[in-house]
């Protein structure tokens, strides 16, 4: 069993270390690689970086191994070494931090966009604790786009509800909410910081939904995005943009909710139909 010595930072946030970091060593066990064997040395050193991960021996935040530190213990060059660590990246287990190193992600939470559920159910779903800060809460007027979607009077009154959704404490999300103050009065006087806004509208206001109609795409984070959502600026986010509609034909909400690309992935079942 290969041994060296690590310089850790002791002290991290949940995705890279923290202003207030100090170091502390720690030493990582490596298993001699099977240099006979038909699977790629690089496969050999992600997989036993892996089990690490899955196994909980390392957790969101902390450092992995430098490509000069896996090439010293393995005896393989740096190149190997980086297409161990870039494999991890490509599969979702691990980020680059420029300037400071490689470190373990937060798994990514997976979105069914064939399946209608709000964020707190799904979060719920998924075995994660759902929160929410509240960034805005407001009646304003409503714009071109929102009374186009929402078939309202461009300038009537809407209440409009902008949250930062978190999933086990850690930010995924930036949602912003539209809807009638005409239909929904009373909103105002609700705390969404922990209350479900569609179980609300269900059972305060009997609204029951067919349907809704979204948007997806992908695209670089705004400043304020980036510092809410505790990523880089540029980094790549999913937006969607979405309108609910109750069994009554009529759009009852319009949402736009931008997601972190590292931490989040729309998934999509097809069902088999004709395939030729």
């Amino acid at each position: 069993m290969q041994k060296i010595r690590h310089a850790e930072l002791g002290k991290k946030g949940a995705f890279g270390p923290s202003a207030e970091s100090k170091r502390v060593d720690r030493t990582w066990e490596f298993a001699p690689l099977d240099k006979s064997s038909f699977t790629p040395m690089y496969f050999q050193i992600q997989t036993q970086l892996l089990k690490m991960i899955q196994g909980g021996q390392l957790r969101a935040g902390d450092p992995l191994p430098s490509e000069e530190e896996l090439s010293r213990a393995y005896g393989v060059s740096r190149m190997t070494a980086r297409h161990a660590l870039q494999s991890l990246k490509s599969q979702g287990f691990a980020s680059r931090h420029k300037g400071q190193g490689t470190f373990v992600s937060q798994p990514k939470v997976e979105k069914d966009i064939t399946h209608l559920c709000g964020f707190t159910a799904e979060m719920r779903a998924l075995g994660l604790q759902p929160t929410s800060r509240i960034l805005g809460a407001e009646t304003i007027p409503a714009s071109a786009e929102v009374a186009l979607r929402l078939r309202v009077e461009v300038g009537s009154p809407m209440f409009s509800l902008r949250r930062l959704r978190l999933a086990d404490g850690l930010p995924v999300a930036v949602e912003q909410v539209w809807l009638s103050r005409e239909q929904f009065s009373g909103l105002d006087q609700i705390d969404f910081a922990c209350s479900s806004l569609y179980q609300t509208l269900r059972e305060r206001y009997g609204i029951r939904v067919s349907r809704a109609d979204e948007i997806l795409e992908a695209r670089a984070a705004s400043r304020d995005e980036a510092e809410l959502l505790e990523i880089p600026r540029r980094s790549s986010v999913l937006v969607m943009s979405r309108t609910l509609w109750n069994v009554d034909g009529k759009p009852v909400e319009m949402a736009h909710s931008v997601y972190r690309g590292d931490r989040y992935r729309a998934v999509l079942s097809i069902p088999s139909t004709a395939v030729e």
